[in-house]
């Protein structure tokens, strides 16, 4: 297992980092697209689409979707991010309500709305970042990765109290304490890289903290649905790392609520 993760990582790490930040407009758009569409694939496994045929067609659809939004400018548009922001509140509501509330949200048309709320903001968020700056789109990958990092060390080291032990039973406070305190860290670093005065230093600050606290809900919501289908990961694609959604999860829900302070704050 270990062997077959270091050889997925060794070709899709440089492949993820070209694609992100060696790309600009419509290359960078459609890279961003093939991701986001791999996973709004694997969504329709969690959905409870089943057969091949049936899970192409709502592929087809965000496809067109994102099309349109590409086609008539509105891949940068704000109100698609405050659609994500918006269903995000609702993804929280249901995470923290699990199982209790799992009626509201088990039919396989409402699994695939909560998609498209989920997959189609972020692909507008990516594009938003990468066009004002390769910089904040950098920002918002190393808060994921650090959020990530410091909750793992920081939950074995001292995590006691569970966070959601319904959906993910591993997380603890404690985990998210520690990410929050190495994504502040981060924020601190950026402002004085970027030389930004103390308000929009305060800024960065405020929203990555919020940000942090988001890409935590994504990884949650990827959790709930995975253990509402009984599976471990959204598919097999990238042998060793499961699927494309189980690397993004936490992406979805950060880049478009960052896409949506930075435009308001920075």
């Amino acid at each position: 297992m270990l062997r077959q993760r270091i050889i997925t990582a060794a070709w899709l790490a440089p492949l993820a980092l070209f694609g992100l930040f060696g790309l600009e407009g419509a290359g960078f758009g459609l890279f961003t697209a093939a991701i986001v569409l791999l996973g709004a694939w694997e969504w329709t496994n969690l959905a409870g689409v089943d057969a091949p045929a049936r899970r192409l067609w709502p592929v087809a659809g965000l496809a067109v979707l994102i099309a349109l939004c590409w086609f008539s400018g509105a891949a940068g548009a704000t109100w698609l991010l405050w659609l994500g922001a918006l269903g995000w509140l609702v993804n929280l509501y249901w995470v923290t309500g699990y199982p209790d509330r799992l009626a509201q949200w088990q039919s396989t048309g409402m699994r695939l709305a909560m998609g498209l709320w989920v997959l189609l903001p972020s692909w507008v968020g990516f594009n938003v970042l990468r066009e004002s700056g390769a910089v904040w789109l950098l920002f918002v990958l190393l808060l994921v990765w650090g959020a990530d990092i410091g909750a793992y060390f920081v939950g074995k080291a001292f995590g006691k109290r569970k966070l959601a032990p319904a959906v993910s039973p591993g997380k603890t406070r404690e985990g998210v304490a520690g990410g929050l305190v190495i994504t502040a860290l981060l924020a601190i670093v950026f402002a004085v890289w970027q030389g930004l005065g103390l308000a929009a230093g305060l800024a960065l600050l405020a929203a990555t903290l919020v940000v942090t606290l988001a890409s935590v809900l994504g990884d949650l919501l990827e959790s709930m649905l995975k253990r509402h289908c009984g599976i471990k990961d959204s598919s097999r694609l990238l042998p060793g790392h499961g699927g494309v959604l189980d690397r993004i999860d936490s992406l979805t829900a950060a880049v478009p609520l960052f896409a949506l302070l930075q435009g308001g704050v920075l």
